[in-house]
């Protein structure tokens, strides 16, 4: 169905049903998933045309991991991309007591979804708050997406990467080289490093 009749019929379905706001709601939800579905298409991992440096390092992603009955996300500013093993791979570092470390540690895949710059206040919100205390999704208006193995992601998403993970190991002081970085950085809580099969690619 063409997306201005998507809209018509739920305008008039509100106005026949006396829908009040939370239905609306919705509808309109509903009608962004029809939008966001149907705009991203699959790519190879070498197709991705974004600099590393700017998506992650400038950008920021979201990680997202769990199922569509419980799942959580936080902004990440660190990691990387490359070839391990033979396959395209994400490096991923995430602190143990950030809540989406133990969606991350019980299950074997999780996303990383990068947004355009209008997102910035949704990113901000994701990486200073915690999902123990807050419905992410509800308080950022990102609507949740799951692949078709229930891994999720957000629709407002340009650039997703859906990674399983391969290698994982806690970063330790014994194998520090650069002093000046643990003292910058750590008080104990060092981050668990993650090497991920980049499997698929979702772009818009």
């Amino acid at each position: 169905m063409h997306i201005v009749g998507r809209i018509l019929n739920i305008i008039r379905l509100s106005a026949i049903l006396g829908m009040h706001n939370n239905s609306i709601y919705f509808c309109i939800k509903y009608f962004e998933r029809m939008i966001f579905v149907s705009t991203f298409k699959e790519i190879l991992p070498e197709q991705i045309q974004d600099n590393p440096f700017k998506l992650i390092g400038k950008d920021w992603a979201l990680v997202t991991s769990g199922t569509k009955d419980s799942f959580n996300t936080m902004t990440v500013s660190w990691g990387g991309v490359g070839v391990m093993w033979g396959k395209p791979v994400a490096f991923t570092f995430i602190r143990p007591q950030r809540h989406t470390f133990g969606f991350i540690e019980n299950n074997n895949y999780f996303t990383m979804s990068f947004f355009d710059e209008e997102y910035r206040d949704a990113l901000n919100f994701c990486g200073t708050k915690s999902g123990r205390d807050y419905d992410k999704p509800k308080e950022t208006g990102l609507t949740p997406a799951f692949t078709e193995d229930g891994i999720p992601y957000f629709e407002q998403a340009r650039l997703v990467l859906v990674c399983k993970k391969m290698y994982s190991q806690f970063l330790t002081e014994e194998n520090v080289i650069d002093g000046e970085g643990v003292k910058k950085w750590y008080k104990d809580d060092y981050h668990k490093m993650y090497v991920s099969e980049i499997t698929k690619v979702l772009v818009k």
